[in-house]
């Protein structure tokens, strides 16, 4: 005689088990006290608040700015990754690697534009998000110090398009960082030295493009994703995003 269980007897099971409770430390009893806990015992979802007001989730109300900005950090990470692949940051490598994503790699050029045109987005999304902050005084107190994060961002993000300008070492990338490191020679006491240590010598060279690539690849990538975290943690501990009119104060439980 074979005995079948029901969906809802092995989910009864499931959710007694010492597995589950150990994932699930307050149960699944639907209630706003077990809810709560369930969010601040966890790190992904103690980011966002366990309550938001009604007019936060409205599009004219932040118009997702920020969330584009993170989507597009995670298409461009994920693009550049498998870029990396198929990538030698050596002199004349670089440019090889380049023309063969674009003739020869299957969907090179796809995977070679998706990543540069998510650069030339996230520019224009992230100092369209700093806009929208400052247009809605979002940086007055106690947000002062997030707004500091912010600007600190978006120096990142043109720092990490620039930086990969060099990368496919053409002529275009070439003149390009020549002038950029021409320029912060003429910062006043450090501009040479700066200059000297972007280009880890006097001309725009193989160590130039190698130092480009640790940087756009590893230095300023983990200082983004550092900071971007503090970013959003400050955001949720300043009580959520401000948007442009009186804030309505009825809120909604985020998590059901």
């Amino acid at each position: 005689m074979r005995i079948e269980l029901s969906p809802s007897v092995w989910w009864y099971a499931l959710s007694r088990s010492e597995l589950w409770r150990s994932i699930i430390r307050h149960g699944v009893t639907d209630s706003s006290r077990n809810r709560s806990l369930a969010i601040f015992q966890n790190f992904f979802l103690h980011m966002h608040p366990v309550k938001v007001r009604r007019k936060a989730l409205e599009v004219r109300h932040t118009y997702y700015l920020g969330g584009i900005s993170l989507a597009l950090t995670a298409i461009l990470a994920a693009s550049g990754i498998l870029l990396m692949f198929y990538y030698h940051p050596s002199v004349p490598e670089a440019y090889m690697d380049m023309k063969e994503l674009q003739f020869t790699v299957d969907i090179g050029t796809f995977l070679r534009n998706m990543h540069r045109w998510s650069a030339h987005a996230m520019v224009l999304v992230v100092f369209l998000h700093m806009l929208r902050v400052f247009y809605h005084g979002a940086f007055r107190p106690p947000r002062q110090f997030n707004w500091v994060l912010g600007v600190v961002l978006l120096t990142l993000t043109l720092l990490l398009s620039y930086t990969g300008y060099l990368l496919p070492w053409d002529q275009l990338a070439y003149w390009a960082v020549t002038v950029g490191t021409n320029m912060v020679r003429a910062t006043p006491v450090l501009g040479e030295r700066i200059r000297f240590l972007l280009l880890g010598g006097n001309i725009v060279g193989a160590n130039a493009l190698i130092r480009f690539y640790v940087l756009h690849c590893v230095a300023l990538p983990l200082l983004l994703v550092l900071i971007a975290a503090l970013h959003i943690w400050r955001v949720r501990k300043d009580g959520g995003v401000k948007g442009p009119l009186a804030e309505d104060e009825e809120t909604l439980e985020v998590y059901r």
